[in-house]
């Protein structure tokens, strides 16, 4: 069964860091660019970051870019998502996701509905 499955989330105060992880089983991450979307309460699911297979490129949304950083392992098969300087406004449910085009090295951004692979979300929550 092919599935990603994250980890690392919970609660935090404005200011700290914690640091996603989504670990895919059943197939391989070499051959797919990899990314998170999250879905904040009462809004639309927003991509924040993606990262193209031979990891010299990352995507990052105007509003994560600069406090947080995207890696992946290939070795264990799991892709990371560091996240630095939280606000409240970083708090929602955030998923894995594997399959997002790549244009020139570059990871493309794309659709939830557009990616091959989507992991079912950690909860994260931002608040003193």
């Amino acid at each position: 069964q092919r599935q990603l499955v994250e980890s690392g989330g919970g609660m935090v105060q404005p200011g700290g860091s914690l640091r996603l992880s989504c670990a895919a089983s059943g197939f391989s991450l070499d051959y797919f660019a990899v990314g998170w979307f999250r879905q904040a309460p009462g809004k639309e699911r927003e991509g924040v970051s993606c990262i193209a297979i031979t990891d010299d490129s990352a995507y990052y949304s105007d509003s994560v870019k600069g406090r947080w950083i995207i890696s992946r392992d290939n070795a264990v098969n799991t892709v990371y998502l560091q996240m630095n300087d939280l606000k409240p406004e970083d708090t929602g449910v955030y998923h894995c996701a594997a399959g997002f085009q790549v244009r020139g090295g570059m990871c493309i951004m794309g659709a939830w509905n557009s990616v091959d692979y989507r992991g079912k979300g950690i909860l994260v929550t931002v608040s003193s």
